[in-house]
C-alpha cells in the first residue's frame, strides 16, 4: 500500500487538544486548511516533547539564521476546542522538525506508528515507502503559538502530588512517599 502524506504548507489552524476528563484525556494534533482537518493522536509526553522541541528549534533558529522568532504569541492565542468529529487519521510514532529556510517556515512531520523501526531518511522525505504522515509548515510564531497552546494543554490536567509528584487523582491518592502511614489515624487511636 503506497504511504499517505498529508501536507498543510498554510494552515488556517495547528493545535493540540484532548478529549475527556483528566487522568483518562486522548491527546491529538489537529490540523486544518480550509475544508481539509486531519487529526492525529498521540500520547501527553509526545506534546510535552514536541512543544519543548519547538521552543528549542525556534531559539536556534534566531541565532543561526536571524529569522524574527518571538518570545510569545499571545496574539495568536488559540483557546477554541478541537474541530469535532475527530477522525483519528492515525496514532503518531516518529516526530521530526526541520527549518525551510527557503519558506521561512518550520517543518513538523508527525510520522504513524509502525512494527518496523522507521529509518530517518523517511522523516521530512516524500519517499514512496513507508508510514503515513502528516507533515505542516508554520511561521515561526505560529510555531511559537502553538508551543504554548501545547504546553497549556499539557499542564491542565491533574495537579502533581506536592510529595511524590504523582498525578492526584480524584477519587484518592496512595502516596509511596506516606509509605502507607496515615498521621491523623495513629494519633486518634492513642
Amino acid at each position: 500500500m503506497s504511504r499517505v502524506i498529508h501536507v498543510f504548507r498554510e494552515p488556517d489552524r495547528f493545535v493540540a487538544g484532548t478529549v475527556g476528563q483528566p487522568g483518562e484525556r486522548s491527546f491529538y494534533l489537529q490540523a486544518s486548511e480550509q475544508a481539509r482537518t486531519v487529526s492525529v493522536s498521540l500520547e501527553k509526553q509526545q506534546v510535552s516533547v514536541l512543544a519543548e522541541r519547538l521552543g528549542s528549534l525556534l531559539e536556534e533558529i534566531q541565532r543561526q539564521f536571524g529569522a524574527e522568532v518571538p518570545d510569545s504569541a499571545a496574539d495568536l492565542l488559540d483557546s477554541d476546542p478541537l474541530e469535532v468529529p475527530i477522525d483519528e487519521e492515525f496514532r503518531v510514532g516518529t516526530m521530526g522538525l526541520g527549518w525551510d529556510a527557503e519558506a521561512s517556515a518550520v517543518v513538523i512531520e508527525l510520522l504513524a506508528v509502525t512494527e518496523e523501526e522507521v529509518d530517518e531518511s523517511v522523516v521530512l522525505d516524500d519517499a514512496e515507502e513507508g508510514p503515513d504522515a502528516l507533515r505542516v509548515f508554520l511561521t515561526p510564531t505560529a510555531a511559537r503559538a502553538f508551543a504554548e497552546r501545547a504546553d497549556r494543554v499539557v499542564n491542565a490536567g491533574r495537579k502533581p502530588c506536592p510529595l511524590c509528584s504523582e498525578p492526584l487523582d480524584p477519587a484518592g491518592h496512595i502516596c509511596p512517599r506516606q509509605n502507607g502511614y496515615r498521621r491523623d489515624l495513629a494519633e486518634s487511636e492513642e
